[in-house]
């Protein structure tokens, strides 16, 4: 399984949407509870975000692989998801 890493902030509406379609995902689909998010809050750890290259949150890395940014939709927090399993 792939490392997943999601930059957020508490803040952000878009974040708070990824977090409830993570859980929502994960409810749904029993095959994904087995994927493990290291979440970043970026004001809290801005010296970890400043290493890596995006400029929205929600922001998804799977396997050192930027695959999301920005505004997010539940099909593609399961397409991140999914891609961790791969």
């Amino acid at each position: 399984m792939k490392p997943v890493k999601l930059f957020y902030l508490k803040t952000c509406p878009f974040c708070k949407k990824a977090l409830r379609y993570i859980e929502e995902a994960k409810a749904a689909h029993p095959e994904l509870e087995a994927v493990e998010i290291e979440m970043i809050e970026e004001s809290e750890e801005p010296a970890v975000a400043d290493q890596y290259d995006y400029y929205y949150v929600p922001t998804f890395y799977v396997g050192g692989e930027k695959v999301h940014e920005g505004g997010i939709y539940p099909d593609e927090v399961e397409a991140v998801l999914r891609r961790a399993l791969e």
